[in-house]
Protein backbone atom coordinates (compact mmCIF):
# COMPACT_ATOMS: atom_id res chain seq x y z
CA UNK A 1 0.00 0.00 0.00
CA UNK A 2 1.41 3.40 -0.98
CA UNK A 3 2.10 6.06 1.64
CA UNK A 4 -0.70 8.18 0.20
CA UNK A 5 -3.23 5.35 0.48
CA UNK A 6 -2.11 4.59 4.04
CA UNK A 7 -2.56 8.23 5.03
CA UNK A 8 -5.99 8.48 3.42
CA UNK A 9 -7.13 5.31 5.12
CA UNK A 10 -6.34 6.72 8.54
CA UNK A 11 -7.71 10.21 7.87
CA UNK A 12 -11.31 9.12 8.22
CA UNK A 13 -11.02 7.67 11.70
CA UNK A 14 -10.45 10.82 13.72
CA UNK A 15 -9.32 10.45 17.28
CA UNK A 16 -8.51 12.44 20.36
CA UNK A 17 -5.02 13.83 19.82
CA UNK A 18 -3.96 16.73 22.01
CA UNK A 19 -6.33 17.48 24.84
CA UNK A 20 -7.74 20.95 24.13
CA UNK A 21 -4.22 22.33 23.85
CA UNK A 22 -3.29 25.70 22.42
CA UNK A 23 -1.69 23.82 19.53
CA UNK A 24 -5.10 22.42 18.59
CA UNK A 25 -6.98 25.70 18.79
CA UNK A 26 -4.43 27.50 16.73
CA UNK A 27 -4.77 25.79 14.15
CA UNK A 28 -40.44 0.88 13.49
CA UNK A 29 -37.83 -1.72 12.36
CA UNK A 30 -36.21 -0.48 9.20
CA UNK A 31 -35.92 -3.09 6.47
CA UNK A 32 -33.36 -2.80 3.69
CA UNK A 33 -34.57 -0.21 1.18
CA UNK A 34 -34.12 -0.12 -2.58
CA UNK A 35 -31.24 2.33 -3.06
CA UNK A 36 -33.22 4.48 -5.51
CA UNK A 37 -36.44 4.67 -3.51
CA UNK A 38 -36.71 7.38 -0.83
CA UNK A 39 -38.81 6.02 2.02
CA UNK A 40 -40.35 7.92 4.91
CA UNK A 41 -40.35 6.05 8.25
CA UNK A 42 -41.58 6.82 11.76
CA UNK A 43 -40.62 4.95 14.92
CA UNK A 44 -43.20 2.58 16.38
CA UNK A 45 -44.40 3.27 19.96
CA UNK A 46 -42.87 0.04 21.27
CA UNK A 47 -39.50 1.17 19.95
CA UNK A 48 -39.70 4.70 21.33
CA UNK A 49 -40.31 3.55 24.88
CA UNK A 50 -41.03 5.80 27.84
CA UNK A 51 -39.71 9.27 26.98
CA UNK A 52 -40.53 12.75 28.29
CA UNK A 53 -43.66 14.18 26.71
CA UNK A 54 -41.85 17.29 25.51
CA UNK A 55 -39.47 15.08 23.47
CA UNK A 56 -42.04 12.71 21.98
CA UNK A 57 -42.30 14.58 18.68
CA UNK A 58 -38.56 14.19 18.14
CA UNK A 59 -38.66 10.45 18.84
CA UNK A 60 -41.64 9.85 16.54
CA UNK A 61 -40.71 12.22 13.69
CA UNK A 62 -41.05 10.99 10.14
CA UNK A 63 -37.61 10.60 8.54
CA UNK A 64 -36.91 10.22 4.82
CA UNK A 65 -34.06 7.87 3.85
CA UNK A 66 -32.71 8.48 0.35
CA UNK A 67 -30.00 6.90 -1.74
CA UNK A 68 -26.66 8.72 -1.50
CA UNK A 69 -24.54 6.59 -3.86
CA UNK A 70 -22.57 3.42 -3.31
CA UNK A 71 -25.45 1.59 -1.62
CA UNK A 72 -25.64 4.13 1.23
CA UNK A 73 -28.79 5.82 2.50
CA UNK A 74 -28.84 9.29 4.02
CA UNK A 75 -31.26 11.24 6.18
CA UNK A 76 -31.57 14.28 8.42
CA UNK A 77 -32.95 13.95 11.94
CA UNK A 78 -34.28 16.80 14.05
CA UNK A 79 -33.09 17.07 17.66
CA UNK A 80 -33.54 19.83 20.24
CA UNK A 81 -30.80 22.42 20.28
CA UNK A 82 -31.25 22.75 24.04
CA UNK A 83 -32.68 19.79 25.94
CA UNK A 84 -33.64 22.13 28.77
CA UNK A 85 -35.97 23.99 26.38
CA UNK A 86 -36.67 21.53 23.54
CA UNK A 87 -39.59 23.45 22.05
CA UNK A 88 -37.56 26.57 21.32
CA UNK A 89 -35.10 25.58 18.59
CA UNK A 90 -33.96 22.42 16.85
CA UNK A 91 -30.97 21.37 14.78
CA UNK A 92 -30.59 18.71 12.12
CA UNK A 93 -28.22 15.75 12.45
CA UNK A 94 -26.73 14.23 9.30
CA UNK A 95 -27.06 10.42 9.31
CA UNK A 96 -25.82 7.80 6.84
CA UNK A 97 -26.29 4.07 6.89
CA UNK A 98 -25.01 1.06 4.99
CA UNK A 99 -27.82 -1.53 5.11
CA UNK A 100 -27.12 -5.01 6.40
CA UNK A 101 -26.23 -7.49 3.68
CA UNK A 102 -27.69 -10.59 5.33
CA UNK A 103 -30.12 -11.58 8.05
CA UNK A 104 -30.55 -8.26 9.83
CA UNK A 105 -30.36 -8.08 13.63
CA UNK A 106 -30.69 -4.31 13.88
CA UNK A 107 -28.70 -1.13 13.42
CA UNK A 108 -25.31 -0.32 14.90
CA UNK A 109 -24.39 3.33 15.47
CA UNK A 110 -20.70 4.17 15.15
CA UNK A 111 -18.57 7.12 16.24
CA UNK A 112 -14.93 7.49 15.13
CA UNK A 113 -13.76 9.76 17.94
CA UNK A 114 -12.37 13.26 18.13
CA UNK A 115 -14.29 14.91 19.59
CA UNK A 116 -15.10 16.26 16.17
CA UNK A 117 -14.87 13.11 14.04
CA UNK A 118 -17.53 12.61 11.39
CA UNK A 119 -19.46 9.37 11.63
CA UNK A 120 -20.94 10.07 8.20
CA UNK A 121 -17.46 10.17 6.66
CA UNK A 122 -16.41 7.10 8.60
CA UNK A 123 -19.29 5.07 7.18
CA UNK A 124 -19.10 6.38 3.62
CA UNK A 125 -15.33 6.14 3.37
CA UNK A 126 -14.55 3.17 5.56
CA UNK A 127 -17.51 1.00 6.59
CA UNK A 128 -16.69 -1.67 4.01
CA UNK A 129 -13.10 -1.96 5.24
CA UNK A 130 -13.37 -1.19 8.98
CA UNK A 131 -16.16 -3.64 9.73
CA UNK A 132 -16.10 -7.33 8.94
CA UNK A 133 -18.41 -9.06 6.47
CA UNK A 134 -19.99 -10.91 9.38
CA UNK A 135 -20.82 -7.71 11.24
CA UNK A 136 -22.07 -5.89 8.13
CA UNK A 137 -24.19 -8.89 7.28
CA UNK A 138 -26.11 -8.61 10.55
CA UNK A 139 -26.28 -4.85 11.14
CA UNK A 140 -27.00 -1.65 9.31
CA UNK A 141 -23.86 0.40 9.98
CA UNK A 142 -25.10 3.88 10.89
CA UNK A 143 -22.82 6.90 11.09
CA UNK A 144 -23.88 10.32 12.28
CA UNK A 145 -22.18 13.65 12.64
CA UNK A 146 -22.60 14.63 16.30
CA UNK A 147 -24.01 18.09 16.94
CA UNK A 148 -21.46 20.75 16.07
CA UNK A 149 -19.61 18.42 13.67
CA UNK A 150 -19.57 18.86 9.89
CA UNK A 151 -23.10 18.55 8.46
CA UNK A 152 -24.83 18.57 11.88
CA UNK A 153 -24.94 22.31 12.59
CA UNK A 154 -21.16 22.29 12.34
CA UNK A 155 -19.37 24.97 14.29
CA UNK A 156 -16.91 27.17 12.44
CA UNK A 157 -13.98 29.22 13.68
CA UNK A 158 -11.38 29.85 10.97
CA UNK A 159 -11.52 29.67 7.20
CA UNK A 160 -8.93 27.68 5.26
CA UNK A 161 -6.44 30.53 4.89
CA UNK A 162 -6.78 31.45 8.56
CA UNK A 163 -6.25 27.82 9.57
CA UNK A 164 -3.05 27.65 7.53
CA UNK A 165 -1.80 30.90 9.00
CA UNK A 166 -2.63 29.90 12.59
CA UNK A 167 -0.89 26.53 12.26
CA UNK A 168 2.29 28.13 10.98
CA UNK A 169 2.77 30.77 13.69
CA UNK A 170 5.17 29.58 16.41
CA UNK A 171 4.15 30.17 20.02
CA UNK A 172 6.16 29.74 23.19
CA UNK A 173 3.83 30.29 26.17
CA UNK A 174 6.65 29.44 28.57
CA UNK A 175 7.87 33.05 28.17
CA UNK A 176 5.87 36.12 29.19
CA UNK A 177 6.01 37.54 25.66
CA UNK A 178 5.03 34.21 24.11
CA UNK A 179 2.17 33.76 26.54
CA UNK A 180 0.85 37.28 25.83
CA UNK A 181 0.98 36.58 22.10
CA UNK A 182 -0.78 33.25 22.51
CA UNK A 183 -3.49 34.80 24.67
CA UNK A 184 -4.13 37.53 22.11
CA UNK A 185 -4.41 34.99 19.32
CA UNK A 186 -6.64 32.71 21.40
CA UNK A 187 -8.94 35.61 22.21
CA UNK A 188 -9.14 36.59 18.53
CA UNK A 189 -9.95 33.08 17.41
CA UNK A 190 -12.52 32.58 20.16
CA UNK A 191 -14.36 35.66 18.91
CA UNK A 192 -14.37 34.18 15.41
CA UNK A 193 -15.80 30.92 16.78
CA UNK A 194 -18.58 32.83 18.50
CA UNK A 195 -19.31 34.98 15.44
CA UNK A 196 -19.20 32.19 12.85
CA UNK A 197 -20.94 29.41 14.79
CA UNK A 198 -23.97 31.08 16.30
CA UNK A 199 -26.07 29.85 19.23
CA UNK A 200 -25.35 26.13 18.71
CA UNK A 201 -21.88 26.74 20.21
CA UNK A 202 -23.44 26.58 23.67
CA UNK A 203 -25.07 23.18 23.20
CA UNK A 204 -22.57 20.78 21.63
CA UNK A 205 -21.52 19.06 24.85
CA UNK A 206 -21.20 15.29 25.10
CA UNK A 207 -24.29 14.83 27.31
CA UNK A 208 -26.47 16.51 24.68
CA UNK A 209 -24.93 14.32 21.96
CA UNK A 210 -25.64 11.21 24.05
CA UNK A 211 -29.28 12.28 24.31
CA UNK A 212 -29.32 12.71 20.53
CA UNK A 213 -28.19 9.10 20.24
CA UNK A 214 -31.33 7.92 22.01
CA UNK A 215 -33.47 9.73 19.46
CA UNK A 216 -31.41 8.08 16.72
CA UNK A 217 -31.97 4.71 18.39
CA UNK A 218 -35.70 5.15 17.91
CA UNK A 219 -35.28 6.51 14.38
CA UNK A 220 -33.39 3.38 13.24
CA UNK A 221 -36.07 1.20 14.80
CA UNK A 222 -34.30 -0.41 17.75
CA UNK A 223 -35.66 -0.69 21.28
CA UNK A 224 -32.06 -0.93 22.54
CA UNK A 225 -29.05 0.90 21.10
CA UNK A 226 -26.27 -1.09 19.48
CA UNK A 227 -23.11 0.96 19.34
CA UNK A 228 -19.42 0.85 18.48
CA UNK A 229 -17.42 3.87 19.60
CA UNK A 230 -13.73 4.55 19.19
CA UNK A 231 -11.55 6.87 21.32
CA UNK A 232 -13.70 9.88 22.29
CA UNK A 233 -16.58 7.77 20.99
CA UNK A 234 -16.08 5.60 24.09
CA UNK A 235 -16.73 8.60 26.30
CA UNK A 236 -19.84 9.36 24.27
CA UNK A 237 -20.97 5.75 24.56
CA UNK A 238 -20.27 5.52 28.28
CA UNK A 239 -22.20 8.76 28.78
CA UNK A 240 -25.16 7.25 26.92
CA UNK A 241 -24.95 4.10 29.05
CA UNK A 242 -24.96 6.20 32.19
CA UNK A 243 -28.05 8.13 31.04
CA UNK A 244 -29.99 5.21 29.53
CA UNK A 245 -28.66 1.94 31.01
CA UNK A 246 -31.86 0.02 30.29
CA UNK A 247 -31.55 0.88 26.58
CA UNK A 248 -28.00 -0.44 26.14
CA UNK A 249 -27.90 -3.20 23.56
CA UNK A 250 -24.61 -4.50 22.18
CA UNK A 251 -21.87 -1.98 23.06
CA UNK A 252 -18.18 -1.91 22.18
CA UNK A 253 -16.05 0.92 23.57
CA UNK A 254 -12.70 0.67 21.77
CA UNK A 255 -9.69 2.78 22.73
CA UNK A 256 -11.42 3.69 25.94
CA UNK A 257 -11.28 7.02 27.68
CA UNK A 258 -11.60 7.29 31.44
CA UNK A 259 -14.52 9.68 32.08
CA UNK A 260 -13.33 10.36 35.62
CA UNK A 261 -10.16 12.17 34.49
CA UNK A 262 -9.83 15.94 34.39
CA UNK A 263 -8.12 17.63 31.46
CA UNK A 264 -4.72 17.77 33.16
CA UNK A 265 -4.86 14.03 33.80
CA UNK A 266 -5.90 13.39 30.20
CA UNK A 267 -2.96 15.45 28.95
CA UNK A 268 -0.50 13.64 31.22
CA UNK A 269 -1.75 10.21 30.17
CA UNK A 270 -1.39 11.09 26.51
CA UNK A 271 2.04 12.64 27.00
CA UNK A 272 3.35 9.38 28.45
CA UNK A 273 1.42 7.33 25.87
CA UNK A 274 2.88 9.12 22.87
CA UNK A 275 6.40 9.06 24.32
CA UNK A 276 6.17 5.30 24.84
CA UNK A 277 4.74 4.86 21.36
CA UNK A 278 7.63 6.75 19.78
CA UNK A 279 10.06 4.52 21.66
CA UNK A 280 8.26 1.48 20.21
CA UNK A 281 8.53 3.05 16.75
CA UNK A 282 12.25 3.73 17.26
CA UNK A 283 12.91 0.15 18.36
CA UNK A 284 11.15 -1.13 15.26
CA UNK A 285 12.85 1.39 13.00
CA UNK A 286 16.34 0.48 14.21
CA UNK A 287 15.70 -3.06 13.03
CA UNK A 288 15.16 -1.94 9.43
CA UNK A 289 17.56 -0.98 6.65
CA UNK A 290 15.94 2.41 6.02
CA UNK A 291 15.94 3.90 9.50
CA UNK A 292 16.90 7.60 9.69
CA UNK A 293 18.09 7.30 13.30
CA UNK A 294 20.91 5.18 14.70
CA UNK A 295 22.28 3.64 17.88
CA UNK A 296 20.16 2.64 20.85
CA UNK A 297 16.53 3.57 21.36
CA UNK A 298 17.59 6.34 23.77
CA UNK A 299 20.07 7.67 21.22
CA UNK A 300 17.46 7.55 18.48
CA UNK A 301 14.99 9.48 20.64
CA UNK A 302 17.66 12.10 21.35
CA UNK A 303 18.35 12.50 17.62
CA UNK A 304 14.65 13.08 16.93
CA UNK A 305 14.41 15.65 19.74
CA UNK A 306 17.51 17.44 18.43
CA UNK A 307 15.83 17.77 15.04
CA UNK A 308 12.59 18.84 16.71
CA UNK A 309 14.51 21.58 18.52
CA UNK A 310 15.76 22.96 15.21
CA UNK A 311 12.21 23.47 13.96
CA UNK A 312 11.10 24.87 17.29
CA UNK A 313 13.90 27.43 17.39
CA UNK A 314 13.85 28.29 13.69
CA UNK A 315 10.81 27.23 11.66
CA UNK A 316 11.90 25.93 8.27
CA UNK A 317 10.40 26.65 4.87
CA UNK A 318 9.57 23.71 2.61
CA UNK A 319 10.29 23.75 -1.15
CA UNK A 320 6.55 24.48 -1.62
CA UNK A 321 6.92 27.68 0.43
CA UNK A 322 5.07 26.60 3.59
CA UNK A 323 6.64 26.87 7.02
CA UNK A 324 7.17 23.95 9.39
CA UNK A 325 7.19 24.96 13.05
CA UNK A 326 8.10 22.81 16.02
CA UNK A 327 4.38 22.28 16.63
CA UNK A 328 3.80 21.04 13.07
CA UNK A 329 6.87 18.79 13.26
CA UNK A 330 5.63 17.31 16.54
CA UNK A 331 2.12 16.95 15.13
CA UNK A 332 3.52 14.87 12.28
CA UNK A 333 5.35 12.67 14.78
CA UNK A 334 2.17 12.21 16.81
CA UNK A 335 0.09 11.26 13.78
CA UNK A 336 2.63 8.59 12.92
CA UNK A 337 1.90 6.90 16.25
CA UNK A 338 -1.74 6.12 15.48
CA UNK A 339 -1.11 2.95 13.53
CA UNK A 340 1.78 0.69 12.66
CA UNK A 341 0.67 1.25 9.05
CA UNK A 342 2.01 4.78 9.47
CA UNK A 343 5.42 3.77 10.82
CA UNK A 344 6.97 3.35 7.37
CA UNK A 345 5.68 6.72 6.06
CA UNK A 346 7.07 8.33 9.22
CA UNK A 347 10.48 6.75 8.58
CA UNK A 348 10.50 8.30 5.13
CA UNK A 349 9.35 11.69 6.38
CA UNK A 350 12.02 11.81 9.08
CA UNK A 351 14.74 10.73 6.65
CA UNK A 352 13.69 13.63 4.44
CA UNK A 353 13.63 16.02 7.41
CA UNK A 354 17.12 15.02 8.54
CA UNK A 355 18.25 15.90 5.00
CA UNK A 356 16.79 19.40 5.40
CA UNK A 357 13.31 19.07 3.91
CA UNK A 358 10.35 18.69 6.30
CA UNK A 359 7.75 18.35 3.54
CA UNK A 360 6.98 14.80 4.63
CA UNK A 361 6.48 15.80 8.26
CA UNK A 362 4.17 18.59 7.13
CA UNK A 363 2.22 16.12 5.01
CA UNK A 364 1.65 13.94 8.08
CA UNK A 365 0.55 16.98 10.08
CA UNK A 366 -1.78 18.01 7.23
CA UNK A 367 -3.45 14.61 7.18
CA UNK A 368 -3.93 14.84 10.92
CA UNK A 369 -5.57 18.25 10.44
CA UNK A 370 -7.65 16.94 7.50
CA UNK A 371 -6.04 19.38 5.04
CA UNK A 372 -5.79 18.45 1.38
CA UNK A 373 -2.90 19.35 -0.88
CA UNK A 374 -4.97 22.14 -2.43
CA UNK A 375 -5.21 23.91 0.92
CA UNK A 376 -8.81 22.97 1.70
CA UNK A 377 -9.73 21.55 5.10
CA UNK A 378 -12.15 18.69 4.62
CA UNK A 379 -13.75 18.92 8.04
CA UNK A 380 -14.31 21.25 10.97
CA UNK A 381 -12.58 18.84 13.34
CA UNK A 382 -10.26 21.41 14.91
CA UNK A 383 -13.10 23.82 15.68
CA UNK A 384 -15.40 21.08 16.97
CA UNK A 385 -12.62 19.53 19.06
CA UNK A 386 -11.99 22.74 20.97
CA UNK A 387 -15.66 23.71 21.19
CA UNK A 388 -16.78 20.37 22.65
CA UNK A 389 -13.86 20.12 25.08
CA UNK A 390 -14.48 23.65 26.35
CA UNK A 391 -17.97 22.52 27.39
CA UNK A 392 -16.95 19.07 28.65
CA UNK A 393 -13.97 20.02 30.81
CA UNK A 394 -13.59 22.82 33.36
CA UNK A 395 -10.25 24.36 32.42
CA UNK A 396 -7.75 25.94 34.79
CA UNK A 397 -6.27 28.97 33.01
CA UNK A 398 -4.25 30.23 35.96
CA UNK A 399 -0.80 31.03 34.54
CA UNK A 400 1.13 29.55 37.46
CA UNK A 401 -0.89 26.33 37.24
CA UNK A 402 -0.44 26.00 33.48
CA UNK A 403 3.31 26.57 33.73
CA UNK A 404 3.65 24.05 36.54
CA UNK A 405 1.68 21.53 34.47
CA UNK A 406 3.85 22.27 31.43
CA UNK A 407 7.01 21.44 33.37
CA UNK A 408 5.48 18.17 34.57
CA UNK A 409 4.39 17.26 31.03
CA UNK A 410 7.82 17.92 29.55
CA UNK A 411 9.49 15.88 32.29
CA UNK A 412 7.14 12.97 31.57
CA UNK A 413 7.38 13.39 27.81
CA UNK A 414 10.35 15.38 26.49
CA UNK A 415 9.12 14.92 22.92
CA UNK A 416 5.38 15.55 23.18
CA UNK A 417 4.87 17.31 26.52
CA UNK A 418 5.08 20.81 25.06
CA UNK A 419 2.36 20.02 22.49
CA UNK A 420 -0.01 19.02 25.29
CA UNK A 421 0.69 21.89 27.65
CA UNK A 422 -1.30 25.08 28.34
CA UNK A 423 -4.65 23.33 27.80
CA UNK A 424 -6.48 25.93 29.86
CA UNK A 425 -5.55 28.71 27.48
CA UNK A 426 -7.75 27.25 24.73
CA UNK A 427 -10.93 27.92 26.70
CA UNK A 428 -9.90 30.94 28.76
CA UNK A 429 -12.06 33.33 26.73
CA UNK A 430 -14.74 30.85 25.72
CA UNK A 431 -18.20 32.47 25.71
CA UNK A 432 -19.90 29.58 27.50
CA UNK A 433 -19.15 27.93 30.82
CA UNK A 434 -18.22 24.26 30.91
CA UNK A 435 -21.18 22.04 31.82
CA UNK A 436 -19.26 18.77 32.01
CA UNK A 437 -18.11 17.29 35.28
CA UNK A 438 -15.57 14.45 34.94
CA UNK A 439 -16.70 11.56 37.10
CA UNK A 440 -16.83 7.74 37.05
CA UNK A 441 -19.74 6.15 35.17
CA UNK A 442 -21.28 2.91 36.42
CA UNK A 443 -24.33 2.47 34.12
CA UNK A 444 -26.01 0.20 36.65
CA UNK A 445 -28.56 -2.04 34.96
CA UNK A 446 -26.94 -2.10 31.52
CA UNK A 447 -26.24 -5.35 29.73
CA UNK A 448 -22.67 -6.55 29.08
CA UNK A 449 -20.47 -3.82 27.57
CA UNK A 450 -17.19 -4.60 25.83
CA UNK A 451 -14.31 -2.30 26.77
CA UNK A 452 -11.46 -2.80 24.32
CA UNK A 453 -7.96 -1.60 25.14
CA UNK A 454 -4.73 -1.71 23.14
CA UNK A 455 -1.59 -2.15 25.23
CA UNK A 456 0.48 0.24 23.11
CA UNK A 457 -2.20 2.85 22.51
CA UNK A 458 -0.68 6.37 22.54
CA UNK A 459 -3.83 8.50 22.58
CA UNK A 460 -6.00 6.50 24.98
CA UNK A 461 -3.53 4.59 27.18
CA UNK A 462 -4.39 1.05 28.14
CA UNK A 463 -4.80 2.05 31.78
CA UNK A 464 -7.84 4.08 30.79
CA UNK A 465 -9.53 0.97 29.40
CA UNK A 466 -8.80 -0.83 32.67
CA UNK A 467 -10.27 2.10 34.61
CA UNK A 468 -13.46 2.28 32.51
CA UNK A 469 -13.91 -1.48 32.76
CA UNK A 470 -13.72 -1.15 36.53
CA UNK A 471 -16.22 1.71 36.63
CA UNK A 472 -18.91 0.18 34.41
CA UNK A 473 -20.90 -2.39 36.36
CA UNK A 474 -21.34 -4.73 33.39
CA UNK A 475 -18.05 -4.17 31.57
CA UNK A 476 -16.00 -6.97 30.03
CA UNK A 477 -12.39 -5.99 29.32
CA UNK A 478 -10.89 -7.24 26.05
CA UNK A 479 -7.20 -6.55 25.42
CA UNK A 480 -5.28 -6.37 22.17
CA UNK A 481 -1.55 -6.72 22.65
CA UNK A 482 -0.50 -4.32 19.94
CA UNK A 483 0.65 -0.83 19.01
CA UNK A 484 -1.35 2.11 17.72
CA UNK A 485 -4.68 3.66 18.54
CA UNK A 486 -7.78 1.44 18.95
CA UNK A 487 -8.13 -2.14 17.81
CA UNK A 488 -11.19 -3.21 15.82
CA UNK A 489 -10.72 -2.81 12.08
CA UNK A 490 -6.93 -3.09 12.24
CA UNK A 491 -6.07 -5.70 14.88
CA UNK A 492 -5.82 -9.48 14.52
CA UNK A 493 -8.40 -12.17 13.82
CA UNK A 494 -8.70 -12.98 17.53
CA UNK A 495 -9.89 -9.46 18.33
CA UNK A 496 -12.18 -9.23 15.31
CA UNK A 497 -13.83 -12.59 15.92
CA UNK A 498 -14.28 -11.83 19.64
CA UNK A 499 -16.13 -8.59 18.93
CA UNK A 500 -18.11 -10.08 16.03
CA UNK A 501 -19.24 -13.06 18.10
CA UNK A 502 -20.50 -10.67 20.78
CA UNK A 503 -22.52 -8.55 18.33
CA UNK A 504 -23.79 -11.27 16.02
CA UNK A 505 -23.91 -14.46 18.06
CA UNK A 506 -24.56 -12.94 21.47
CA UNK A 507 -21.42 -14.58 22.86
CA UNK A 508 -20.01 -12.45 25.68
CA UNK A 509 -16.26 -13.06 26.04
CA UNK A 510 -14.70 -13.84 29.37
CA UNK A 511 -13.50 -10.72 31.13
CA UNK A 512 -9.76 -10.46 30.70
CA UNK A 513 -9.78 -11.93 27.19
CA UNK A 514 -6.48 -11.10 25.53
CA UNK A 515 -5.62 -11.17 21.83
Amino acid sequence: MSAGKVLRRHRHRLFLTAAASIATLLLSSCSVLAPDAPVKISAAPEVVGDVPAELLDFYTQSVTWSSCNGGFQCAEVDVPMNYEDPAKDSIKLAVTRLPATGKRLGAMLVNPGGPGGSGVSMVKDGAKSYFSDKLRGAYDVVGFDPRGVQASAGVKCLDDAQMDAARQVPFNPSTDAGLARAEDETKRQTELCKKNSGPVLEYIDTVSSAKDMDILRAIVGDAALNYMGFSYGTKLGATYAGLFPARVGKFSLDGAMDPSLDIDQVSMGQAVGFENALRAWAKDCLGTNECPVTGTVDEAMAQIRDLQAVYTATPQETPAGRVVTGTEFTGGLAFGMYSTDLWEPLRGALKQAFAGDASGMLLLADFSADRDSDGKYQSNTAAAFTSINCLDYPMNSDIAHMREQAVALEEASPTFGKLLSFSGLSCKYWPHQATGNPAPISATGAGPILVVGTTGDPATPYGWAEALATQLDSAVLVTWNGDGHTAYGRANECLTSTVDAYFVDGKVPASGTSC
